[in-house]
């Protein structure tokens, strides 16, 4: 199979999850295909330069990312926290008993992380990667991944005991 065909089939095979890490960091649907997009033609563009096909998935995934933060940074966007919306958030009144202005609250501390922070949280628990995916997709070592999750959590803990004071 040709190097193209065979990113166009990891995209096409995985186009749920890339738009899903992308719509976490702009949580607009149009904004967040436009990422999706740009990134597939960026891949396509510079396919040629991946070493070892075998890495194609972390390698988009990193060209993902790196095209969300910078797609913030030029636009500036700022999110109202009654525009949140995100995804596989449960109902209200769910099993857990989680009220759901809870979950709206977790899902803005973690926009107000960092983006190095933000990045882990996001594959690490949203697309349920482990610690050495995330280490190749972000070109960290293991134990700084941990480190930064181990900050990120220790930080989202904190924005939570806040708002529970409020």
């Amino acid at each position: 199979m040709e190097a193209a065909q065979e990113l166009a089939l990891l995209i096409e095979t995985n186009q749920e999850k890339y738009y899903k890490v992308a719509f976490s960091y702009v949580k607009n649907r149009e904004d967040a295909l436009d990422i999706v997009h740009n990134g597939i033609v960026k891949a396509l563009e510079s396919f040629h330069t991946l070493r070892n096909p075998a890495y194609a998935k972390t390698w988009f995934y990193r060209i993902l990312i790196n095209e969300s933060i910078s797609f913030l940074r030029k636009t500036g966007k700022v999110i109202p926290l009654e525009d949140l919306q995100a995804p596989q958030r449960p109902p209200a009144g769910d099993s857990t008993g989680v009220h759901k202005d809870e979950y709206i609250d977790l899902y803005a501390a973690i926009d107000r992380l960092p983006p190095d922070l933000k990045t882990i949280v996001i594959l690490r628990f949203f697309e349920d990667m482990k610690y050495e995916e995330i280490a190749e997709i972000t070109s960290v070592n293991l134990n700084t991944v941990k480190s930064r999750l181990r900050r990120a959590l220790e930080r989202l803990k904190l924005d939570v005991e806040v708002l529970e004071d409020d």
